[in-house]
């Protein structure tokens, strides 16, 4: 192409162009489109197509081949130039600009971003243009079209998202599935690597599940109900650039159980509040046949409580309790009290503190102490116990002694005794000789598997010979085998009873137990002379919880139920399921104890199914639940009442004695939590504790003496045994206090406290006698404060004589401590004086300046009538009026005579019998002021003689009145 430009030129100049040749304007615009024509005489060149790449969100077109035009009439000027590329289409998104007019080059670009989402590919039509024969010249010459085909490369820029925000499928247990269900996630890029969803995968772990390529889950192993009913797994999904789904998705199966006959809608745990009365178990359980055919079914509810107490729920009053409150008569020996002073042949043995039960352990026996039980119990008498008793190891296994009365030295004779052997419950009883030397029932043996069954069982022995009856848990039974032998003959050798043991006194080179028992023992009595009753016998075993029916008279026809004695199984039988299932949902729980005893119940429902014909019949599973019952409210038990009080010597002498406890209260409160009306900005409203009375029963009160036993010489206290009786309750009385005992309300209790008294036919050596009471209800399982009592003697205080009187006007109005020789006080000062007391003390002492001058007048006269009258006018000394003069010495002073008491009395002394005084002022109650008030103003009348030789004897009483006494 260089050659062919370079020829141009000798041509140019042989045509004359550039010369300088011409005439005028149009001559150079003729040449000049002559010149034009002969120099721009070729089109521009380009390729026939192109392929582009760009990338989306970029400006820049990579063709292959590069855009590049080409101009034969290169080099000319202008002609051989390139100035343009032309797209030719609407709306397209790219232009092509020229890079060099000379070379041709050009770059096609994006005018605006390209979104391969939009479209992933555009055609059109280029041409080039050349620059025409000059700058003015408009002439273009263009190429020939050009096809340009551009593709749009894609960029990962979208994530997977799923089609469903959540799957969910049902799945029956038992099964491996190939596919559960079938996850599917989509991307929005425009290229099969970025578009493409290319791995699935779950993201909860240790789940049972797997999932592929495609999506599909299925189970790992099979999946039961019972471990889980339901599984939630998360999904996420991967484009085949490995950019993870923005959200997983959550898949939920539901594992559907196979029908399997059975129990349905029942709670495993059921919680029982004290004091809700009966509370249905089942309220919508129902039966799952699975369309099985069933003829009849029999259902048995079981309430399994043999590990609390002694079997169930019971009282834990004590066992004189426990016979006074189930109408037993009185004379019952308990042979394993609690121990205590009284009782201490138990303390050496193991004891369960919370129910009283005794365990032995096969080394250790205790012995009854003489006078505890009489040696003759009569034809007639009753043994009975709690028990809870194994099997015996070893092959040949020994007696286990239970109680055994034998002799104590010399001789190895059982007179009675009540034994375990070999599984069998024997009871001994030889008689002793009489008259009648034949042989005569001996030993009396039961065979039962309660005996060895490690559970509690109550026994009743009734003896009315030569017939004994065994009751257990209030079923008789009779001996299976009765022995007879020949009586004992009769001896002076002294008898032991025992318990856990038997007592071996002879035979043997030292005197020890033998026969120990293994087990545990509660409530152990014996009742000489009388046997019980079956009803007393079915009270002191009967269970304070069990299960129940409510309404028996909505129950389905033909529904057939029967409880067991102490109503811990119910079993129920009917023919259709419907009846059964409403019957079921009626049983209840129910705790009558005001405070049962908190802990775990076990409850098990067990079923037997009848089918038609020879069917194969369905087998239903045991329901295992257990009711929690919770804990009960426990009392705050509280005695109130008068703790110090002053009586004359008088009233303890008298027969009535004095009344301790007028007017003692028992309260009884809990704390219950209420929340408070102002609501604070976070929702939650203040608690605050409010006590509230409750009523329960006690079971015993016990009254105190403190500071020393009674001496029964010179004091005692005393109750009427009507006023016990016509309450249901009993007392035992001792030196050391009263202990009134049985369960009965507390306003029962109140009432015979009330009517407690206390003598003593030596009051004038007594100065204070204090006193303590503590109650308790459920043997100690709640106790009550300890109320404490002082009660103090009114002593009668002569006084000397004149001197005396005079020391007397000159006391200042607050109470001096006075000292007599002959006794000392023992009260204790440390009261203040109230200001209304202190009003009192003052007007009584300015009467007494009054009254004992005017008595110093008397005496003055007296003393004339003594020097001149005769022997007789003597008698008549000192005869004052004893309504217009009387006077009172504080009792809480002494004096310690004539002239001494100023003398030792300091300024801080007369402060401390200021408060004394108001203290004995104010400290008692009505009631006893007017008892201080009517037996200090009695009027005694002294013995004749004079002053020197019987001094008299004043007192001041804490009222303020002032008495004189000859």
């Amino acid at each position: 192409m260089l050659p062919g430009r370079l020829c141009l030129v000798p041509l140019l100049l042989a045509l004359g162009v550039g010369s300088g040749g011409g005439s005028g304007d149009g001559g150079d615009s003729r040449r000049r489109r002559l010149l034009a024509a002969k120099v721009n005489k070729h089109k521009p060149w380009i390729e026939t197509s192109y392929h582009g790449v760009i990338t989306e969100n970029n400006d820049t077109v990579i063709l292959d081949p590069p855009l590049v035009a080409l101009d034969k009439d290169a080099p000319v000027p202008f002609a051989g130039e390139i100035c343009a590329f032309k797209i030719h289409g609407q709306e397209l998104p790219f232009e092509a600009v020229v890079l060099n007019k000379t070379s041709g080059e050009g770059r096609l670009r994006a005018k605006s971003p390209i979104d391969c989402e939009l479209q992933k590919e555009y055609t059109f039509i280029i041409q080039a243009y050349d620059c025409g024969a000059g700058p003015r010249e408009a002439a273009w010459k263009k190429s020939h079209k050009a096809v340009v085909h551009i593709q749009v490369k894609d960029v990962n820029e979208f994530a997977p998202t799923f089609k469903e925000p959540a799957y969910k499928a049902i799945v029956t247990e038992g099964k491996i599935y190939d596919s559960i269900l079938q996850v599917e996630a989509i991307d929005e890029d425009c290229s099969p690597q970025y578009s493409q969803i290319c791995n699935y995968e779950i993201v909860t772990t240790d789940v049972p599940f797997a999932i592929d390529r495609n999506g599909n889950i299925r189970n790992t192993e099979k999946l039961s109900y019972d471990k889980q009913h339901q599984y939630e797994i998360l999904v996420t999904a991967y484009d085949c650039g490995q950019k993870p789904a923005a959200q997983d998705t959550l898949v939920q199966v539901d594992v559907k159980p196979v029908c399997k006959p059975g129990w349905q809608d029942w709670t495993k745990r059921i919680e029982y509040q004290p004091g809700s009365g009966s509370m249905p178990l089942f309220p919508s359980i129902h039966l799952e046949t699975c369309d099985g055919a069933v003829s009849s079914l029999q259902v048995t509810a079981e309430l399994q409580t043999n590990y609390i107490g002694k079997g169930c729920d019971r009282e834990t009053y004590s066992e004189k309790s426990l016979q006074k409150l189930c109408g037993a008569s009185s004379g019952i020996i308990d042979l394993l009290p609690s121990p205590s002073a009284a009782t201490n042949w138990t303390a050496g043995l193991l004891v369960d503190s919370s129910e009283m039960i005794f365990k032995f352990d096969g080394r250790q026996g205790a012995k009854i102490p003489d006078g505890i039980v009489p040696k003759n119990l009569t034809d007639q008498f009753t043994i009975t116990m709690w028990m809870k008793h194994g099997p015996s190891p070893g092959v040949r296994a020994e007696k286990e002694t239970i109680l055994c009365n034998s002799d104590k030295t010399e001789m190895n004779r059982h007179h009675y005794a009540l034994y375990v052997h070999n599984c069998r419950l024997v009871f001994l009883l030889r008689k002793d000789f009489d008259q009648a030397d034949t042989f005569r029932p001996a030993e009396f043996h039961w065979k039962l598997d309660q005996i060895c069954d490690k559970e509690w069982h109550y026994y009743v022995i009734n003896v009315e010979f030569p017939v004994v009856t065994l009751y257990m848990d209030g079923a008789t039974y009779e001996p299976y085998l009765v022995t007879n032998d020949w009586p004992i003959h009769p001896s002076h050798i002294a008898m032991q009873l025992t318990v856990g043991a038997c007592w071996q006194g002879g035979e043997v080179a030292k005197p020890r137990f033998a026969q120990f028992f293994h087990g545990s023992l509660a409530s152990l009595t014996i009742r000489p002379g009388k046997m019980e009753s079956q009803k007393v016998i079915s009270c002191l075993q009967a269970c304070k919880e069990g299960l129940d029916i409510n309404s028996l008279e909505s129950l389905g026809q033909g529904i057939k139920y029967h409880f067991n004695p102490s109503q811990s199984i119910l079993v129920m039988e009917g023919d259709d399921i419907g009846n059964i299932n409403r019957a079921l949902q009626k049983v209840s729980y129910i705790n009558s104890r005001q405070f049962p005893t908190a802990g775990v119940r076990r409850l098990r429902l067990s079923s037997k199914v009848q089918c038609f014909g020879e069917d194969v019949c369905i087998s239903i599973p045991d329901v295992d639940a257990y009711i929690m019952v919770l804990q009960a409210i426990e009392p705050q038990i509280t005695l109130q009442g008068t703790e110090r009080f002053w009586r004359p010597a008088a009233q303890f002498e008298s027969a009535r004695g004095v009344t301790l406890f007028p007017d003692i209260k028992i309260v009884s409160t809990f704390a219950k939590t209420e929340a408070s009306g102002d609501m604070r900005a976070t929702g939650t409203a203040p608690k605050s504790a409010v006590l509230e009375e409750m009523l329960h029963n006690l079971d015993f009160c016990d009254i105190l003496v403190l500071g020393g036993d009674l001496d029964p010489r010179q004091e005692c206290l005393e109750l009427n045994h009507s006023e016990l009786h016509q309450r249901h309750l009993d007392a035992t009385n001792s030196t050391a206090g009263y202990s009134i005992y049985g369960v009965g309300s507390m306003n029962r209790y109140e009432q015979v406290l009330h009517h407690l008294r206390y003598r003593n036919w030596h009051p004038t050596s007594l100065e204070t006698r204090r006193f303590r009471i503590k109650c308790s209800e459920l043997n100690g399982r709640y106790t009550s404060n300890e109320f404490n009592l002082e009660v103090s003697v009114l002593h009668e205080v002569r006084v000397s004589d004149k001197e005396h009187v005079n020391h007397l006007i000159v006391q200042p109005p607050f109470l001096q401590s006075v000292h007599h020789p002959e006794t000392r006080s023992s009260i204790q000062r440390s009261s203040v004086v109230p200001s209304i007391a202190t009003v009192v003390i003052i007007i009584s002492v300015c009467m007494l300046v009054f009254v004992v001058a005017m008595g110093v007048y008397r005496v003055r006269i007296a003393h004339q009538h003594f020097i001149q009258e005769t022997e007789a006018a003597k008698e008549a000394e000192m005869d004052w009026d004893d309504s217009a003069l009387t006077i009172t010495v504080n009792p809480m002073e002494k004096h310690e005579g004539p002239g001494h008491g100023e003398d030792e009395t300091t300024e801080g002394e007369e402060e401390e019998e200021a408060e004394e005084g108001s203290s004995s002022s104010s400290s008692g109650s009505d009631d006893s002021e007017e008892e201080e008030e009517e037996g200090m103003g009695r009027v005694r009348h002294g013995q004749s003689g004079t002053s020197s030789q019987s001094p008299e004897r004043s007192t001041w009483n804490t009222a303020g009145v002032i008495n004189i006494w000859k």
